[in-house]
């Protein structure tokens, strides 16, 4: 076999390779959940903080490994509707990287709805993290937030947790 088809097998092999896209920049359509709330409303207003990481360091802190994160947002009482005003993502220098929605949406008691940031969209860094801000009824559960970071590698996985500090 001549070198230019070896060069041209090795171009088509290498070619073949396909784009990730990254769907983080596509979420979930919140309008469909949207709800307004009255002011006159007696919720209990609250505020957690999440953090996520889109990388961690490895092996030295010049290399990086790449993660896809998972937010869930859980309503944890069995008998009340719960009311998530906003979620916005920041990066490891505290910038607001994107606002997943910023108007009232609800969970019915039980419900969970999930934010996925692909192991592509590295835009968070290494210290990224999430601000919620919520209103439940009295006497109602506070929500849980945990973030679930993932990747894979050939036969190897790697995972890890976080959950919400409430901070308001």
């Amino acid at each position: 076999m001549k070198i230019h088809h070896i060069l041209f097998l090795a171009l088509i092999v290498f070619s073949c390779e396909t784009k990730k896209e990254n769907t983080s920049l596509n979420p979930e359509n919140w309008s469909k959940r949207a709800i307004e709330l009255k002011t006159s409303d007696s919720l209990e207003y609250g505020k957690s903080y999440l953090s996520v990481y889109s990388q961690i360091y490895s092996l030295t802190e010049h290399t990086k490994h790449n993660l896809t994160s998972m937010v869930s947002m859980r309503n944890t009482s069995d008998k009340d509707t719960i009311y998530l005003l906003r979620a916005e993502y920041y990066d490891t220098h505290g910038k607001s990287v994107r606002t997943y929605f910023d108007f009232p949406i609800y969970l019915a008691p039980m419900e969970t709805t999930e934010i996925v940031i692909d192991e592509v969209d590295v835009s968070g860094g290494t210290g990224s993290n999430f601000i919620f801000e919520w209103k439940i009824p009295t006497n109602c559960p506070a929500p849980l937030f945990e973030g679930v970071m993932t990747s894979t590698m050939g036969q190897q996985g790697l995972s890890f947790t976080t959950t919400a500090k409430r901070i308001k």
